[in-house]
């Protein structure tokens, strides 16, 4: 019997950042599919009330940030280099 669910395990990483540019539903679908062409598989959810981003990716944070300042955002305690 195979479970091959269990061939192909990586390393799934939730990520909750604080974006103080975010303030409306546009800035939260730039934000997602920004996230999504670097990492079509991540799971995104932005909260417009609250201003944070949180992401389940097998992506980095590195990777994460850059997304969400490519989009035109800033990530509180971040300086893209």
């Amino acid at each position: 019997m195979e479970n091959s669910e269990f061939d192909q395990f990586y390393l799934v990483m939730a990520l909750k950042l604080n974006v103080p540019s975010i303030v409306c539903d546009g800035c939260a679908q730039t934000i997602t599919e920004s996230i999504n062409t670097m990492e079509p598989d991540a799971q995104v959810n932005v909260d417009v009330k609250a201003k944070t981003v949180t992401v389940e990716s097998e992506a980095s944070e590195e990777t994460i940030k850059q997304a969400i300042v490519a989009a035109g955002h800033t990530v509180e305690g971040y300086q893209a280099g």
